[in-house]
């Protein structure tokens, strides 16, 4: 039986080692951070940022939630989305998904799941656009492994038609973003090649007039 004391061992158990490489990590790390990277992801506990990109802390922003889900009404995310943008200035935003996303299967289902019902209704969206494409497939796995891919370009596309990074881009700025699937199979990323980084990339309806500054 797991004991919440455990994580408070393994806090000072991965001190001690980081110590042992370098003994003025944290110090240098507590000064301020400059991460080059915002990634936006599935709050999936097996698909840490970090680990899976051979990354330490303060190489990347951070937000996850139940599907890597982009949502211009989300306020949590653009908050960070901005924060990343405008202040600590990354190059890079990165939306991961994951083949076998337990958010992208309740999504394809017919069953209820409570409160979260609503937020996965985003997922059914990307599915309803795209269910042309999906009955092509021949398997349920092939329309599974689809729809995540299909749910990290929509969330490309939709962070394209942000107005305050197409400001940045307008100015010859970063970030470019881009979309990726990690596989829980194997442990490998693969790019979707959708990188998206300048206005000509965002669809007509989205691309603003932006004034330049």
């Amino acid at each position: 039986m797991s004991d919440i004391i455990e994580l408070l061992d393994g806090n000072r158990n991965w001190v001690r080692s980081i110590k042992d490489i370098n003994p003025s990590f944290f110090e240098d790390l507590a000064v301020q951070q400059h991460p080059e990277y915002l990634w936006i992801g599935c709050s999936d506990s097996r698909v840490p940022a970090t680990q899976i990109t051979g990354t330490v802390p303060g190489a990347i922003f951070v937000h996850r939630n139940i599907a890597n889900v982009v949502q211009l009404t989300d306020y949590n995310m653009l908050s960070v989305v901005y924060y990343a943008v405008k202040n600590l200035k990354v190059k890079h935003i990165v939306i991961c998904g994951h083949y076998g996303c337990g958010g992208v299967l309740a999504a394809m289902s017919s069953k209820s799941f409570g409160f979260i019902d609503g937020w996965l209704s985003n997922i059914k969206n990307v599915q309803r656009l795209h269910q042309d494409q999906l009955d092509t497939l021949a398997t349920q796995q092939e329309r599974e492994d689809k729809l995540v891919e299909l749910n990290v370009m929509e969330g490309v596309r939709a962070l394209s038609a942000v107005s305050f990074i197409q400001e940045e881009w307008k100015l010859g700025n970063f970030p470019k973003i881009h979309g990726w699937v990690y596989s829980l199979k194997n442990g490998l990323i693969t790019d979707l090649k959708v990188t998206a980084d300048c206005p000509e990339c965002v669809v007509p309806q989205f691309r603003y007039e932006i004034d330049e500054k």
